[in-house]
């Protein structure tokens, strides 16, 4: 009978399971389960419970062991405490929240960017002070090297400059850096004994520190690009969140007082519009016919070439503009022209997105278009005019692509720059302090005026005036244009990023006053995912700008004779030979020149095509793999 009753009846569901057997699965799980205990949802006494379950039976933990567990959670506590006070204290935290309540995440990704270069340049200098300007001055023996002693012999009875026109004005002088000659701040200054009498290279510091600043910064920029890819790119264009989603859990039920529930108003707001706003692009795009993308197509084509021809000419324009101001320095002219390169590349910047937008505006584009349109060109004129200030700055000192006698004899143009490297770096420190002083002049000059006339007086002229627009893709071009050439000057002014945390710091504050006085919010909000894989992108960009001549001229370049650490070397890679000769054993230097033979590079190849067909099939799986879960994602919203 109990045999009877204890079978299940076909079509009967299946008897739930009782709160006991429930308990037993769930220990069961527990200790099969290698997530941490801190992380469970469970009460103290119960977590105790579960570590206890987990430990093998039979086994006592030790004395050590738990005093290397108690050790381990005290760690992990001071550092999460860390964490929290480093929040709580950070650097511009509150003047952020609030920039991003009123005016967006996008904009707010903005003054976060500037935080992000200040870490940057922070870090920069902490290396550069750490590995070359203390060891320098601690260890550095008093005798540091005999001066060369030579003639140049130069073409028509032509001396070398040891300097430059004078005009005792000490304002003058800081803003043409001649206050600086003497110092750490410019390459030349740095001297160094012969490395067989010194027990740390010097040398080798000062090679390999710009080499690894720019690396660390490659990283740092990379991680931040990765996290910031915009969400599309992974859910494809077709998914979109529900607007929903967003009314009813947008809400921070925490908020008390007034201030921060109008501020959190404000940024569920700009989140709404920017939904919005890429929805109405999106059907715009769908519902275009053949036609119409054709004709789209034609009036890309034709409105590139005229922009295009437009950098091309401004570009000139620098290039001629630097070249003059290095071939006349007479006493007459020299004081008009310290800043002609500067002054050329700031009016190029700025007349050329105003000419972007004319003629984007004259076809009728989509305003997402038209932004990203000029936005693309902006980039281009901004990169394609610091290559061809640097382009057009070693023609004429190192004579690339001309013919000179002093450059056949010295590798350089001896004649005219007798320290070559303090003369490149003397042309970055102006250019980085012009665009600050620009900044500057057109926040209280321009954009301060201009909002108090439209505050003060009514009409139509003044309303169609309006406050300036706080345009988010010029500032970021700015910003990293300083930066781009930062970097350009690690090797010649190593001192430079000390210079632009200074020019960070400040702008941080006359950005923010300039967008919470001076301007309007942009009528196209922003995304911060978008906005910040873009800022990155410029920046990884201008990085790779300034290390292409950074490491052809450390390693094909010949360095000045009398001034700085490589006046023996044919070029300032040579110290590296030296020194592995120097200190290392034979059987390591023979292990070194194995690594750069071509009996190792020819393996190393072949092994790193293997590794790259296994991750591009891994890839491939990936991206399938992602696809049924965008269409799962997809189904589940409908």
């Amino acid at each position: 009978m109990l045999r009877q009753w204890s079978v299940q009846a076909p079509g009967e569901p299946e008897p739930e399971p009782t709160g006991e057997e429930l308990w037993e699965q769930e220990m069961e799980r527990l200790c099969s389960s290698q997530e941490p205990v801190r992380v469970l949802p469970y009460a103290m006494v119960d977590k105790r419970f579960i570590r206890q379950l987990r430990e093998p039976e039979g086994v006592k933990t030790s004395c050590w062991q738990q005093w290397r567990h108690r050790q381990q959670t005290a760690r992990r506590r001071l550092g999460e405490a860390a964490r929290r006070l480093a929040r709580g204290c950070g650097l511009w935290e509150g003047a952020l929240y609030e920039i991003g309540g009123l005016f967006g995440t996008g904009i707010q990704s903005y003054f976060t960017f500037l935080r992000f270069l200040l870490l940057l340049n922070l870090l920069t200098l902490l290396l550069t002070t750490s590995f070359v300007l203390l060891p320098l001055t601690w260890l550095s023996p008093p005798d540091r090297g005999p001066a060369l002693n030579f003639t140049l012999q130069c073409p028509g009875g032509h001396q070398p400059q040891t300097g430059v026109p004078k005009f005792n004005n000490l304002l003058w002088n800081v803003f043409t850096s001649r206050a600086f000659n003497n110092t750490f701040l410019f390459y030349g200054t740095y001297r160094a004994g012969p490395e067989s009498s010194s027990v740390y290279s010097i040398r080798l510091a000062y090679f390999l520190s710009p080499l690894a600043c720019l690396l660390l910064c490659f990283c740092g920029i990379l991680q931040r690009m990765v996290k910031g890819l915009p969400q599309k790119m992974f859910l494809g264009q077709d998914y979109r969140s529900p607007l929903s989603a967003k009314v009813f859990s947008s809400w921070d039920f925490c908020i008390q007082g007034q201030e921060a529930a109008t501020i959190k108003k404000h940024e569920i707001s700009n989140e709404f519009k920017v939904e919005l706003e890429e929805g109405r692009h999106l059907l715009m795009v769908q519902h275009q016919t053949r036609a119409q993308r054709a004709c789209h197509l034609l009036t890309y084509l034709r409105v590139n070439i005229l922009i295009g021809l437009l950098v091309v000419g401004a570009i000139s324009a620098i290039f001629w503009a630097t070249k003059y101001s290095q071939d006349n320095k007479e006493e007459s002219l020299f004081l008009l022209l310290q800043y002609l390169p500067p002054g050329v590349i700031a009016l190029v910047n700025f007349l050329g997105p105003l000419l972007f937008v004319f003629l984007v505006q004259l076809e009728n584009y989509p305003p997402n278009t038209e932004v990203n349109l000029t936005l693309i060109w902006c980039v281009v004129l901004k990169l394609a005019s610091l290559g061809m200030f640097c382009f057009s700055l070693g023609q004429t000192v190192l004579c690339i692509g001309r013919n000179k006698t002093s450059c056949e004899s010295y590798g350089y143009n001896a004649c005219d720059y007798q320290c070559w490297e303090d003369s490149v770096g003397e042309e970055l420190y102006k250019l980085s302090i012009f665009n600050f002083l620009l900044m500057v002049a057109f926040t209280f000059l321009v954009s301060l005026p201009r909002r108090l006339l439209v505050e003060r007086f009514s009409g139509r002229f003044w309303a169609w005036l309006d406050r300036e627009e706080f345009l988010l893709p010029k500032n970021v071009l700015d910003i990293v244009e300083g930066q781009t050439v930062t970097w350009m000057g690690l090797f010649y002014c190593p001192l430079l990023p000390l210079l632009n945390s200074i020019f960070i710091f400040l702008t941080f504050y006359i950005k923010k006053y300039t967008l919470l006085r001076n301007c309007r919010a942009s009528p196209r909000p922003f995304r911060a995912s978008s906005s910040i894989f873009f800022f990155q992108l410029v920046l990884i960009l201008g990085l790779l700008l300034a290390a292409a001549p950074l490491g052809y001229v450390v390693s094909s370049i010949r360095s000045s004779w009398d001034c700085g650490l490589f006046t023996n070397y044919s070029a300032p890679w040579q110290v590296v030979p030296e020194l592995v000769a120097l200190r290392l054993p034979p059987p390591s230097q023979r292990i070194l020149h194995y690594l750069g033979s071509h009996a190792f590079r020819f393996p190393l190849l072949i092994l790193l095509s293997l590794v790259l067909t296994v991750c591009v099939s891994q890839s491939q799986a990936s991206a399938r793999a992602i696809r049924g879960l965008r269409k799962q994602l997809v189904w589940t919203h409908r």
